[in-house]
């Protein structure tokens, strides 16, 4: 849940990247802290395992600067992918106000965006939120491999045709930003 404090005019507020294990959440988050100026973020934390995999989550504090005369802070998470961490990512969405839903465009990994995209709605509706309210955008990653699965038939694929949708290739940047404005924009309308 957002922090709105009126009489300093600030608002805080989470952002959460999600999705199937080696989607790019990390990398996303990486991109963002190597492209951000370092007075306007805090340090990436991250707690990886010995294969370079996101064991708990990783951590981004970003400043936004005045928008509006507010200002406004946004704090990025990541989470473990893999099937064994469903508890980490149900106490890491406690409190967010926003997803990004990294998705893996690779015709192999179908399944597993299918079936992360479905445990995501089930542990949003779990923290009592309206699935079809919460803020969501879905980001296809992995544009850029020869074989990617069309943006039309992901979306069909994960039943997400009124989820914001962004194209990414998160190892050169492409579309990173334009998903974090995305989500941003969600959030807000929102709030």
């Amino acid at each position: 849940m957002a922090l709105i404090d009126l009489p300093a005019r600030t608002v805080r507020a989470r952002i959460v990247y999600y999705g199937p294990a080696f989607g790019g959440k990390t990398t996303n988050l990486r991109q963002i802290a190597a492209r951000v100026p370092s007075d306007a973020r805090g340090n990436l934390s991250s707690l990886e395992g010995d294969d370079d995999r996101t064991l708990f989550l990783d951590d981004l504090p970003l400043d936004l600067g005045d928008v509006g005369g507010w200002r406004v802070r946004v704090h990025l998470s990541s989470v473990p992918g893999q099937a064994r961490f469903e508890r980490t990512r149900i106490a890491v969405l406690q409190g967010a106000d926003g997803v990004v839903f990294v998705a893996d465009s690779a015709p192999a990994r179908q399944e597993a965006n299918a079936e992360s995209f479905t445990e995501l709605r089930r542990n949003l509706a779990a923290a009592g939120q309206d699935t079809a309210r919460f803020p969501v955008v879905l980001q296809a990653n992995k544009r850029d491999l020869p074989d990617s699965v069309p943006l039309a038939e992901l979306q069909v694929a994960l039943d997400a045709a009124e989820v914001p949708l962004v194209s990414s290739v998160a190892t050169t940047g492409e579309g990173v930003f334009e998903a974090l404005r995305a989500a941003c924009r969600s959030v807000a309308a929102v709030l």
